[in-house]
Order: structure tokens, then sequence, then C-alpha cells
């Protein structure tokens, strides 16, 4: 593990900082560790491996988190001298300057910003190592934090959750909802174990991965009491001057709403009621006379919705990819690899193969 940070702090240094070249530096975890820096040599197994604490890590941590000293000590229930003595230990371990001070409070240096990024591994390895130990002591219990829209929260989450809770009903599932940017932010702070996400296009963060599930297409959706209910062919044109219940033009289902009426050469309906909560919006369905656009796995998971009819409209877009997003240099918990496995078995039916 310290591995993890020393690497991280060297890929801090320039080579004006060592006058060395890195490629000279060997780690290894168990033999004296040797790095040059301002031309000296400095004995990582002497003046780190014994000395380095992971409370003044945590400390360093709070203390930009909160940005003061003060501020931190009151966070962490002690006092600022304590505080201001874990950061000293710190930066005399290491023989850099981590924090830079200012009149505002603190910031840190590039060497503490590259011990802080190194920090977040450390502390989520350990973690997910304790999730590991709890595992292996009773495989039938644990947590895993699970971050999507709301919309795949209610429908696929939902189903690959209960058909785990069934199996294993001690573990406890955290669902974290918000919109896409957040959920992808929340992912590299390493908040959740794990999106499940729709892609559209390739993912910005070159860190994240990938694992595709099934293609979703979005479907026009209305009660089943409705006039259009009964009908086998519907034109797009046709439903034109209907109530539509839609969220704004910017979110994702808003947006697929606009293209799909551009494409068919018309103006954007004129919707009677703006939200973006997805059970408001089926909720209203329910009076038959609002029409809507969901993705077809909404209606399908966790268990099928008699009381919404899909109507006979073809909307001009491809099924858009639903899949596992995960950090590629993290290691995930044995319950978070539980919960894939069950994702992949409840989207098999809809994957075609794929």
């Amino acid at each position: 593990m310290h591995g993890t940070w020393v690497t991280g702090l060297l890929a801090s240094l320039g080579p004006e900082d060592s006058g060395h070249s890195h490629q000279q530096i060997i780690l290894l975890f168990d033999d004296t560790i040797y790095i040059p820096i301002w031309g000296k040599t400095v004995q990582l197994s002497d003046r780190i491996g014994r000395r380095m604490k992971l409370q003044d890590l945590h400390v360093l941590m709070t203390v930009v988190q909160a940005g003061s000293m003060g501020k931190a000590a009151r966070h962490l229930n002690t006092s600022q001298p304590n505080i201001s003595k874990s950061i000293a230990d710190l930066e005399d371990a290491l023989g850099v300057r981590l924090l830079d001070r200012h009149r505002q409070g603190v910031e840190p240096t590039k060497y503490g910003r590259a011990l802080l990024d190194c920090g977040v591994s450390v502390f989520d390895d350990l973690r997910q190592g304790l999730k590991n130990i709890e595992f292996l002591a009773d495989p039938a219990a644990g947590e895993v934090r699970i971050g999507s829209t709301s919309l795949v929260a209610a429908s696929f989450v939902s189903a690959v959750v209960e058909r785990l809770c069934r199996r294993y009903p001690r573990i406890v599932f955290h669902l974290v909802t918000a919109e896409a940017e957040t959920l992808h932010r929340e992912l590299s702070e390493r908040n959740v174990d794990l999106l499940v996400a729709r892609r559209f296009g390739r993912i910005a963060d070159e860190r994240q991965g990938f694992d595709f599930l099934f293609d979703d297409s979005f479907v026009v959706v209305a009660g089943a009491q409705h006039r259009w209910a009964r009908r086998r062919r519907i034109a797009l044109a046709e439903l034109a001057n209907e109530a539509w219940v839609l969220p704004p033009p910017s979110s994702v289902v808003g947006s697929v709403a606009m293209e799909a009426f551009r494409a068919s050469g018309l103006d954007y309906p004129r919707v009677t009621v703006v939200t973006v909560p997805p059970e408001v919006r089926t909720g209203l369905l329910a009076s038959g006379l609002f029409l809507t656009i969901v993705p077809a796995s909404a209606l399908r998971f966790p268990t099928a919705r008699p009381e919404l009819k899909v109507l006979p409209v073809t909307l001009p877009m491809t099924g858009v990819p639903v899949g596992i997003v995960t950090l590629k240099n993290r290691t995930l918990s044995p319950v978070a690899k539980l919960f894939i496995d069950h994702a992949r078995d409840v989207a098999r039916p809809l994957a075609k193969g794929k």
C-alpha cells in the first residue's frame, strides 16, 4: 500500500526536483527504498515507513477539505496545535512542504496534491480490504454503494436489488441517485462502488470502464385508459397536439423527445406538465389525459406495469447502451462483484446476444 502513495508522490516530482531519472527508482515493499530528492538519498523504510501515520494523512485530507487548520480541528474534535503537529510530521517525513499558508487558509502544494490523490486511494483500499474481510467472515452480509439516475434506480437497479435481497437478505444497498455528470464525479472520487448508467458516446474519463448490459430504447407511453391506447398504428404527428408530461429539453428524456419531433419534421409539442421525477410523470398517466416518453426498461423492471400502455409509435432513434461503469484501477469488493454478476443475469434477456 505504501507503494501506491509513494508512486503518486514521485509522479509529481519533475527533473528539476530530483536531478535524477525516475528510472533509477526501485520500489520494494520489504527492502530499503532509496529516492533521490534535491540531490539527497532518503531511506523511505526509515524516514517514512516507520514515521508515516494514516492518522496524519487523514488530518491532511481533512485540512484541505475544510480549508483551514482551525476548521479541521473543530471537525476532528481536537486542538489546532495537534493538527499543526500532524502536518509538520508529514512534511518532515517526506522532506517537502505539503501546504501553503495564507490569510484565507491553506491550499496544497504540488507535493500535497500528489499525496492527497494517493491518500484517497489508500483509504479506499483499506475500506475495500475491510469489506473483503467482512465478506470472508460472512458471505451473506456486506454493503455496496450504487450510483444511477432516478429512473434507472427505480427500474433496472431495483430489479437487481430485489433479486439479491431474496438470496442475501443481510446485504445493505446504498442507492445514490443524481444527474449523470454528478454520478461520474462521485465514482471518480470513490464515493460509490459502481454506476449503472446509460452511455451516450464515449465516456469522457479514461479512468472509467464500461461493461455493456443491454440496449435501451425509448417509447411513447399513455395510461391504459387513454383514447390512443387501443390504436394499432400511430404516427408521431398525430400526437403533436396531445397533452404531454415531459422533463425539460435539457434532460435526457427531454432531448430524446425534442430530437424525435425534429426528425419527424415537427415542432416540439406543447408540454402541459414539465417535471423531472419519473414517478410523477408515470403517476399522471393514470388519469388518461397525458402522454410521456420513457426508456422501455422502465416499464419492464422491477415488474411489468399493466396500468401503462406503450403506444405503437416509431421514434427515430436507436437504442442507448446501458452498462456498469467502474474505475479501471480499483479493486471491487466481493459484494460489488456479486451485484454485477446478478445485473448481468437480469439484463441477459434484453442483451440480444451481445
